[in-house]
C-alpha cells in the first residue's frame, strides 16, 4: 500500500483532499470500451492506495459514470472526497450538447446526482462549463443555496476565466478551479491560475497527462474511430507528429530520474512538473489522471516523490513552448477563448 505517501492537501474553503485525485471519466467509453467490474476494482484500488479525491460529471456516459461511483460509496463514503459537475445537457432538438447555468437546472442537476450517487451530500459540486446567457452571480448564487440545505459542502467551477472567478467568489466561496492544464496545455497560466492564487483557490488539472499523450505509451494515429481524442486538433495528422518531440523530451527527463529502485516513467515526471508548478505559482495543485487500470494508479502515485531540477524545467518548459494545435475544437468550450 501507498497510502503513507500521500499527504492531505487544503485546496479552498478549507476542503481537505489527496494530494492526487482520480479523474473518473476514463471510465466511461469516452477513449475506447470499458468494463464495469474492472472500473469498481480500479475505483476501490485508488481509495485503497489514498486516493481518494475522486472526480466524476453527470455527463459522463450520460449518468453511468455517477452511478458506478456510487458502488464504491456504497461501503467507502467516508473516505472518499466526491466531486461532480453539472452544466453540460444534451440538447434533444440537434442531438448535441448545450450548456446550462440557469437556476432551476443547477437544483434539478444536484437533485439528479444525489440519487445516481446515492449519496445525502456532495463534497465539491462543479459548474461545468459557463452559460453565457446566464450571469455567473446567478448560477453560483443558486450553487450557494444547496450549501445552504446541505445537499453540498463546497463549489467549484470549471473552464473559467479570471474575471468570472473573481465574480463567482463575491458571491461564495470557491474551493477550486478545475480546468485542463499539463506540460502541453499551458494557457491557464497566463490568467484563471494567477487569480486562483490570489483568491485562495485550490486548482484541480484535468487531463494532467495530455489524455493519456503525455505518458509516451499512446499510439495517437491507431484510435478508435470512435475515440473522443480525434476530435481534439492536437491529436490530428501533422499535429501530433510535431508534438511527439515533447514526449521524447518528456522521456529524456524521465531516464535520468528514479523511483524507488525503477526509472521513472514520463508519466510520473509530467504530473511532477504540475506539481512544481503549483509551488511555482503558489497554489495547491490537485491533478486527477484517470485511467482504467489499478497499475497506473500506482505508477501515478511515485510522482509525488520526484524533484526536477532547474535544468530538466527548463527543458520541459521548452518542450512545453513547442505544442502544435489547440485544446479544444469548440469555441469558447475553453476559458482561453474568454479570456
Amino acid at each position: 500500500m501507498n497510502r503513507r505517501r500521500l499527504m492531505s492537501i487544503n485546496l479552498g474553503d478549507n476542503f481537505q483532499v489527496s494530494s492526487l485525485g482520480f479523474g473518473g471519466m476514463a471510465l466511461t467509453p469516452v477513449y475506447g470500451p470499458s468494463d464495469p467490474t474492472e472500473a469498481l476494482a480500479t475505483l476501490n484500488h485508488a481509495v485503497d492506495v489514498g486516493v481518494s479525491f475522486i472526480d466524476t460529471a453527470n455527463v459522463y456516459g450520460m449518468g453511468s459514470n455517477e452511478e458506478l461511483i456510487a458502488k464504491l460509496l456504497k461501503s467507502r463514503r467516508d473516505e472518499v472526497q466526491l466531486a461532480t459537475k453539472f452544466g453540460i445537457a444534451s440538447n434533444p432538438a440537434t442531438g448535441g450538447r448545450e450548456v446550462r447555468g440557469d437556476p432551476a437546472y443547477v437544483k434539478e442537476s444536484a437533485a439528479a446526482s444525489l440519487k445516481r450517487l446515492d449519496t445525502e451530500v456532495i463534497d465539491l459540486y462543479y459548474l461545468h462549463r459557463l452559460d453565457a446567457r446566464v450571469p455567473i452571480e446567478e448560477t453560483v448564487g443558486a450553487m450557494a443555496e444547496l450549501v445552504q440545505e446541505g445537499k453540498v459542502r463546497h463549489l467549484g467551477l470549471s473552464e473559467v476565466t479570471a474575471s468570472e472567478l473573481e465574480r463567482a467568489t463575491a458571491v461564495h466561496p470557491i474551493a477550486a478551479v478545475q480546468s485542463e492544464w499539463s506540460i502541453w496545455s499551458r494557457d491557464v497560466e497566463q490568467s484563471v491560475v494567477p487569480a486562483s492564487a490570489r483568491l485562495g483557490v485550490g486548482f484541480v488539472p484535468y487531463s494532467p497527462l495530455g489524455r493519456g499523450f503525455l505518458t509516451g505509451t499512446l499510439a495517437a494515429k491507431n484510435l478508435a474511430e470512435n475515440d473522443f481524442r480525434r476530435q481534439i486538433p492536437r491529436f490530428d495528422g501533422d499535429a501530433v507528429d510535431a508534438n511527439q518531440a515533447v514526449v521524447e523530451v518528456i522521456r529524456r527527463v524521465a531516464s535520468e530520474l528514479r523511483v524507488g529502485e525503477a526509472e521513472a516513467t514520463p508519466a510520473q515526471v509530467a504530473l511532477a512538473w504540475l506539481l512544481t508548478q503549483g509551488r511555482r505559482f503558489g497554489l495547491p495543485v490537485v491533478p486527477i489522471p484517470g485511467t482504467r487500470r489499478a497499475a497506473r494508479i500506482d505508477e501515478n502515485l511515485g510522482a509525488v516523490t520526484l524533484e526536477l531540477s532547474d535544468a530538466q524545467l527548463a527543458a520541459l518548459d521548452e518542450a512545453a513552448d513547442a505544442v502544435v494545435g489547440s485544446r479544444s475544437n469548440t469555441p469558447n468550450w475553453v476559458s482561453s477563448d474568454r479570456e
